[in-house]
């Protein structure tokens, strides 16, 4: 199913379609071409002074399920109800420090949530669905996967094929199909000054 974005003027079709399904079928794998296409799109993300500060560690079911389980035991059980469908997981980790003189990239997180995104809109755009999720426990996820510690933990994110709608479940069907919104335009931009509405 489709969720497209309800805005007050035309945008790109793929920002308008990308959005935070639950609803996985099982059956279909990403593949292999699919993983590399999305993790391009994040290599190009913008960042400070190109320092690309994202690590992203990928877990394919198809490739090796123990890992993807591994992985999967480190969200949380609300999560888990769900993401249990989803055959690709991947975690999202920010470098803390420049690489050319081990200085604190006060710019890192930023950056690898211009990388996260840009995955994302890649889902979208090759009819996939991704769902960032920040349940997940990050110590865990760090002792398990060796992640040095001046990495920030950031975001986990699964992706994979949305479900035909009349496969969804009482309980994920109300969600799947809950109106999306968002804060009106004013509340969250300003024109100038600091709670001035621009529009």
């Amino acid at each position: 199913m489709k969720k497209s974005a309800i805005t007050q003027v035309a945008i790109d079709t793929t920002i308008a379609e990308r959005w935070s399904g639950r609803a996985y079928d099982a059956s279909k794998a990403v593949t292999t071409e699919q993983t590399i296409a999305l993790l391009e799109a994040a290599r190009w993300a913008p960042s400070c002074m190109g320092e690309q500060p994202w690590r992203i560690v990928v877990w394919n079911k198809g490739a090796d399920v123990n890992a993807w389980q591994q992985a999967f035991d480190c969200l949380v059980e609300g999560n888990q109800s769900w993401v249990k469908d989803a055959p690709w997981l991947c975690l999202i980790c920010a470098d803390t420090l420049f690489a050319k003189n081990a200085q604190l990239n006060r710019w890192a997180e930023y950056d690898t949530g211009a990388a996260a995104q840009n995955l994302c809109l890649q889902a979208t755009s090759m009819g996939l669905m991704a769902h960032q999720l920040g349940g997940f426990d990050a110590k865990k996820a760090r002792l398990l996967f060796n992640i040095p510690a001046q990495f920030t933990l950031m975001a986990m994110v699964s992706v994979g094929h949305p479900a035909p709608i009349e496969t969804v479940t009482a309980d994920l069907l109300a969600r799947e199909t809950a109106p999306r919104n968002r804060r009106d335009l004013g509340d969250l931009f300003f024109d100038g000054v600091w709670g001035k509405s621009i529009i």
